[in-house]
């Protein structure tokens, strides 16, 4: 794997994280859990196999969804391959933009609208989990969708399709690790939100900042070549199985 596309997936993965932990979407993830399932938290806990495969089905409808619009991310980086540094550059100023919204230092009225996707009555079974995490990705724009754009105009600057799906692999990977962790061990996750509830403006303040960074990063052309630096701080050993 080459340096850049160690950085990106680096990145990807922690922005993935990061809207795991962003203030719309951690504190729903009790009812997520117990909507997937249609049981209590003390029930969820008891009955682990039965909510981790409820998870795992959620997960999966969430990433084909964003597999999906990596890969059309991809075929419009591909198809303006001769551009590559001028796509760079745009993806940059959007990435800036989103970062600044994030921040509260700008306004966005169009990804201020409510947009979530009501599912008034999961659909049965196991599917019906797979269609309800499509939904999440597909309707959650004001709170996901800064940080998955940013990730969305990284995996167009990719040299090729693979790179940039290996972007939205590692972002779908930052939300359904902690997801899944949530589900296994449920009582955990509550009496660990409750501690943690406290920094979640702290999280939206970093999503910004991060934003910020890889936006002037690719603006100035210099996320490659952090990249090489980086690398060459990373231990040979390690730096081999990357």
């Amino acid at each position: 794997m080459s340096d850049g596309v160690s950085l990106g997936v680096f990145v990807a993965f922690s922005a993935g994280l990061l809207s795991f932990l962003s203030p719309c979407v951690l504190p729903l993830v009790p009812s997520y859990i117990g909507f997937l399932t249609g049981m209590t938290a003390p029930d969820a806990t008891n009955r682990r196999r039965v909510t981790v495969t409820h998870a795992l089905f959620f997960v999966l409808g969430f990433t084909l969804v964003f597999l999906a619009l990596g890969a059309g991310a991809s075929a419009f980086g591909a198809a303006l391959k001769s551009h590559k540094l001028l796509v760079a550059q745009i993806g940059g100023i959007l990435i800036i933009v989103f970062g600044l919204w994030t921040l509260g230092i700008l306004k966005l009225p169009f990804l201020e609208r409510e947009q979530r996707v009501q599912v008034e009555e999961k659909p049965v079974g196991y599917l019906g989990s797979s269609l309800v995490g499509m939904a999440f990705a597909a309707g959650w724009v004001p709170c996901i969708g800064p940080i998955l754009g940013a990730i969305l105009g990284l995996a167009a600057t990719q040299a090729d399709f693979s790179r940039g799906m290996a972007l939205l692999a590692a972002y779908s990977a930052g939300l359904a690790v902690p997801f899944l962790l949530a589900a296994f061990a449920l009582d955990a996750f509550l009496g660990w939100f409750k501690r943690f509830r406290h920094h979640l403006g702290t999280v939206k303040t970093v999503s910004g900042v991060l934003l910020l960074v890889v936006g002037v990063l690719m603006v100035s052309g210099e996320f490659t070549r952090l990249a090489g630096w980086l690398s060459n701080l990373t231990p040979g050993f390690l730096r081999g199985r990357l």
